[in-house]
């Protein structure tokens, strides 16, 4: 449902900025650029080290992936952006079958980057544009290596003493805003469930290619 290939690539990259392993305590401790940039080293490190995710492995990357990078994602609030005011349509059931979908889909769109990072890889954060005390947030950084920089954005939300990721943007594109139009569409001609439908199948397709590979 990403516009074009390229866009989806780039979107996948933004998972080797996530995944790390840092406690509760530890992350309500930091600044929302301080986590983002610890997390993102700690990825790439740990994605260099790994023969296994190099090679491309879907089941050991989308492990890797559901593990370390969805604890620091608001998916309720993303996929409730995503789908927008169809959102308050749905049922509470349909609501959960859509952020069960669509998490799987953004886990297996994410996973597929892990194994394109480079050794010569790093990333870099750019200063901020928000008082300490904002609630909600922009993380701007780029990924560095050979050829023209790769840049992403997050948004963050305060939810508690954490930060949660809700929002990325890549090149330009919002990771919710990009869903939102295609979702809407989808809604339009086959309701909720047509979109529950339209991703379970788009999952079970990518489940099967990753299969057989």
């Amino acid at each position: 449902m990403i516009s074009t290939t390229r866009t989806i690539g780039w979107l996948a990259a933004a998972a080797v900025t996530l995944f790390a392993r840092v406690g509760a305590q530890a992350q309500a401790a930091k600044a929302p650029d301080a986590l983002i940039k610890e997390v993102s080293s700690d990825v790439l490190d740990s994605v260099k080290a790994d023969k296994t995710i190099q090679t491309g492995d879907v089941k050991r990357v989308t492990a890797l992936v559901d593990q370390k990078v969805m604890p620091y994602v608001d998916f309720q609030r993303m996929t409730s952006s995503a789908v927008g005011r169809y959102w308050r349509q749905a049922t509470p059931d349909q609501q959960k079958r859509l952020q069960d979908e669509f998490k799987l889909l953004l886990v297996r769109t994410y996973s597929g980057a892990l194994a394109q990072v480079t050794q010569e890889q790093t990333i870099e954060l750019k200063p901020m544009r928000s008082a300490p005390t904002d609630p909600e947030v922009v993380v701007s950084t780029e990924i560095r290596g050979k050829g023209d920089p790769i840049q992403l954005d997050y948004r963050l939300a305060k939810a508690g003493d954490s930060w949660k990721i809700y929002d990325v943007n890549v090149l330009g594109v919002w990771l919710v805003e990009n869903y939102r139009n295609s979702f809407a569409q989808e809604i339009g001609a086959n309701g909720i469930d047509g979109l529950i439908g339209k991703l379970a199948e788009r999952n079970k397709a990518a489940a099967a290619g990753g299969a057989k590979s």
